[in-house]
């Protein structure tokens, strides 16, 4: 049986840090009981598993240069036979199974994975801070200093590790916070497991939020 978890954000902050009167959002994750937790391993390990470049490459005989004549004629010398001197036996010889460059996938299912994110994200609430009003759209032009007034006059702290979700990525929030060490920014509708689980503290917008019932909740 689901287990129907509801949470409200009842303080909603403009730019300005102050709170906008009779602000209230709610959203609310169906979460079956007991039974996310594994999922949000098998997310991480998809997760990490894609970021592997897997481009490790060794050459094996036939890659090796060389090796086109018989160092030696087959009988009489009193020698071990011996066809090429590209042989693995050989130094400078091609490698034994050896690694070569390759894809690892590690599939989660579509509903498999969205349990993994409604179970991080209901673990997360407590970190979870609504603020800032249309957020995407506040910044007229890149601007890491107006970014970082706005999130001084939030009282956010910027020595922990930051999550700005937003509904859209607009060009101009891009550019203002490529430079600050600590904040990631995503989409709510490309939310991941591994982001999430990183972010000592969350910063979302109401747009994100309705973004993340639409997509989540029930």
């Amino acid at each position: 049986m689901a287990d129907k978890k509801s949470f409200t954000f009842n303080v909603i902050l403009d730019t300005d840090g102050q709170v906008i009167e009779n602000s209230k959002q709610t959203i609310s994750l169906s979460i079956l009981e007991n039974s996310g937790n594994y999922l949000v391993h098998k997310d991480l390990i998809r997760q990490l598993l894609a970021k592997k470049q897997s481009t490790s490459s060794t050459k094996t005989r036939s890659e090796v240069s060389g090796g086109g004549r018989k160092p030696w004629r087959q009988k009489g010398t009193g020698r071990a036979r011996a066809g090429s001197n590209r042989s693995p036996l050989w130094r400078g010889g091609g490698s034994i199974f050896g690694p070569k460059p390759k894809t690892i996938k590690h599939k989660l299912n579509k509903k498999e994975r969205q349990l993994s994110l409604k179970t991080v994200l209901a673990a997360k609430y407590s970190v979870m801070t609504t603020v800032i009003n249309d957020f995407e759209t506040v910044l007229k032009t890149p601007s890491t200093k107006d970014f970082l007034q706005v999130f001084k006059n939030c009282n956010v702290e910027l020595n922990k590790k930051t999550l700005l979700i937003v509904d859209k990525k607009s060009e101009q929030l891009k550019l203002s916070i490529r430079n600050i060490k600590n904040i990631e920014l995503n989409s709510a509708s490309n939310l991941n497991t591994f982001n999430l689980l990183a972010a000592e503290q969350i910063v979302l917008t109401p747009s994100a939020l309705s973004k993340i019932q639409e997509i989540y909740g029930d």
